[in-house]
């Protein structure tokens, strides 16, 4: 029943906005729960790394109108339902690949549920507190830094980088970690347990950024298992 209300309210608060509309007639749901997190900032540029069907770019679409929002989603499917919901948006961008520290063709593991899909193996602790994310099957994707992608000036100040990449954030972050200084915050989904065979938790994504001048200044969204404990939270910083 709670899911049931909660669902409800969140349709009744899609219908709000004209963007967040449009991605509901392609059935995708803007990452309204992300706005107790950002609706202060003021970015000019958002780079969205694990986009999946686009989600926060039309949350960002939103709340950031002024902003330019480049993308980044490996997986063929979500990546043309991106395309569909933003068509003929001249500030959204999508590149279809993966963030990582080094230019190569690799292994995804795709998830019964394409947005939990990760470029590291599925636990089964993930498809335990998560029932239908287990693996479907794997594919091969590209992955490459973000300097790949985009120049260091062409990252219009002040910028966001969002990192939702299913375990596999600080070999994202490595990807990232010449162009980091760019960005005035970064916004990052971490887990505290072992979701995915060998990803870093928490901790170690937290001391990365510290080392680059990020502080952490909030933690957002913080899932809980009545038996483990902390599971995942999204983690919002500011250099």
């Amino acid at each position: 029943m709670r899911r049931l209300l909660r669902r409800s309210l969140k349709f009744q608060r899609l219908m709000t906005s004209p963007v967040w509309r449009r991605g509901l007639r392609h059935g995708v749901g803007a990452s309204i729960e992300h706005d107790a997190a950002l609706k202060l900032l003021s970015p000019a540029m958002i780079v969205d790394i694990g986009a999946n069907r686009g989600q926060f770019a039309l949350y960002c679409a939103d709340r950031f109108p002024g902003a330019d929002i480049i993308s980044f989603e490996p997986l063929a499917e979500p990546a043309a339902c991106y395309r569909r919901v933003f068509a003929g948006m001249r500030n959204v961008r999508l590149v279809e690949e993966a963030i990582g520290p080094d230019e190569k063709e690799t292994q995804i593991h795709i998830s019964k549920r394409d947005d939990s899909s990760s470029l590291l193996p599925i636990s089964k602790l993930q498809s335990s507190l998560f029932p239908g994310t287990e693996l479907l099957e794997t594919a091969t994707i590209r992955a490459a830094p973000l300097g790949a992608s985009i120049e260091a000036d062409a990252i219009a100040k002040p910028a966001l980088i969002k990192i939702d990449v299913q375990g596999f954030e600080l070999e994202a972050l490595e990807g990232c970690k010449e162009l980091l200084p760019q960005f005035r915050w970064a916004y990052v989904e971490c887990s505290y347990l072992e979701l995915y065979e060998g990803q870093s938790l928490a901790p170690a994504v937290i001391a990365f950024l510290e080392d680059l001048g990020f502080r952490q200044t909030g933690e957002f969204n913080r899932v809980t298992d009545k038996s483990l404990g902390p599971v995942q939270a999204d983690f919002l910083f500011e250099r």
